[in-house]
């Protein structure tokens, strides 16, 4: 079955445009199959989760990775990130980590629709991160 799945950047350039690497909006045509994850947080395969915070956005993003490969994804298809931080944290080393992820083919050249949240916590005390993802195919 061919796919005939676009998906396009929408940054007007009546306004000012994006303050880092994202798109102000994806538009998606002929889509077939929406994947719309849960909050991914950082637990590794072995239940474990790593103290750093970039070393959480990797855990997350390789769960992201086994979840779009379960539902034959790429990065490619992902159209819209939202990440949830707490506070207190460098914010351009996560950023680079989600750049890598989004198309590793690339090196990150999948500019999704993309929002940052600062929160005060997450579900557990542990947690630094999380992210949530919208794909399309």
């Amino acid at each position: 079955m061919p796919n005939d799945t676009t998906h396009r950047t929408v940054d007007p350039s009546s306004i000012a445009p994006p303050a880092a690497n994202y798109a102000h909006a994806r538009i998606t045509t002929g889509a077939t199959r929406w994947l719309h994850t849960s909050g991914v947080v950082p637990i590794a395969p072995d239940g474990s989760v790593p103290a750093g915070l970039v070393a959480q956005a990797e855990v997350i993003w390789a769960n992201i990775a086994a979840m779009l490969a379960d539902a034959e994804m790429t990065a490619a298809d992902i159209v819209a990130v939202t990440t949830y931080v707490t506070p207190g944290h460098e914010l351009g080393p996560i950023m680079a980590v989600r750049d890598r992820a989004l198309d590793p083919r690339s090196g990150g050249n999948n500019v999704a629709a993309s929002t940052l949240v600062i929160v005060a916590e997450l579900a557990r005390p542990e947690w630094q991160m999380e992210i949530a993802v919208v794909a399309a195919t």
